[in-house]
C-alpha cells in the first residue's frame, strides 16, 4: 500500500472533517502517525478491505480438533508437568 503524505494526529485533531471529506475522495489512503510511527489509515468505502489469513499453530489445532470430555485435569497435568 504506497503512501503519498502521512499526516500526524494532531494536524487530524485540527482538522478532523477536512481530512476524512479528503481521504474519502481519495483514491490512496492516508497514514496517520504518532511521533513518525504509523498507527492508523484514512481510506475511503472505495478501498478493498484486506482481512488477514488466520493461522493456528499445529498444537493448537489438535486441541481444537479433540472432543470434548473428561480428560481436562489430564490435559491440565501434562501442561503442569512436575510443578
Amino acid at each position: 500500500m504506497p503512501f503519498t503524505a502521512a499526516i500526524s494526529i494532531k494536524q487530524l485533531h485540527a482538522k478532523t472533517g477536512e481530512w476524512v471529506r479528503r481521504a474519502g475522495k481519495s483514491k490512496t489512503p492516508l497514514p496517520v502517525t504518532d511521533r513518525g510511527r504509523l498507527v492508523a489509515v484514512l481510506a475511503g468505502p472505495h478501498m478493498p478491505v484486506i482481512r488477514r489469513q488466520r493461522t493456528l499453530l499445529p498444537a493448537y489445532a489438535a486441541m481444537l480438533a479433540k472432543k470434548p470430555g473428561h480428560g481436562v485435569l489430564a490435559d491440565l497435568d501434562a501442561v503442569r508437568g512436575d510443578r
